[in-house]
């Protein structure tokens, strides 16, 4: 435990306040990814949810998967969809939750914004220990796949 940390903390609490401290920073360094592309945080975080998607989401699922409101997912969804960087199609699922994907001007984007990221994160902390960062993503993918696993039944509750 750091110094002035107080001792009562449960780890979970502790952890919140590092991710957030961490979600701070890691914004600040990294927007400069996207720097001059006219994509405010929610258009990039919707872009990165619809290409990185193994099947087609909806609006509804990646609020719900990134923990925002649909209402601001959508405003995004809606922004990249003018901007001609996602498209959206029928569901048959679902007569009105249109389902989202990429364009290639889309993809491609994305695909910039990565490389960019890429080279931030080379100069950012080069004595930084890949395996060291590959395994805490893990450990804190984990960790959001439990709480998602336990929140589940009580939503549907």
């Amino acid at each position: 435990m750091e110094p002035g940390a107080p001792d009562s903390r449960h780890p979970l609490v502790e952890l919140v306040d590092e991710t957030l401290r961490l979600n701070g920073r890691l914004r600040s360094v990294f927007g400069e990814a996207r720097a001059g592309l006219a994509l405010n945080d929610s258009e990039h975080m919707v872009l990165s949810a619809v290409v990185e998607a193994q099947v087609p989401p909806t609006v509804a699922q990646i609020g719900r998967s990134l923990g925002h409101p649909r209402q601001l997912v959508q405003r995004a969804a809606n922004a990249l969809r003018d901007a001609d960087l996602i498209e959206t199609f029928d569901n048959p699922d679902h007569k009105r939750a249109m389902l989202l994907r990429p364009t290639a001007k889309g993809e491609a984007l994305k695909r910039r914004i990565d490389a960019s990221a890429d080279a931030i994160a080379a100069q950012l902390v080069p004595s930084l220990d890949p395996a060291q960062v590959a395994a805490a993503a893990a450990g804190l993918r984990a960790i959001r796949r439990q709480i998602e696993a336990h929140l589940r039944p009580v939503r549907r509750g």
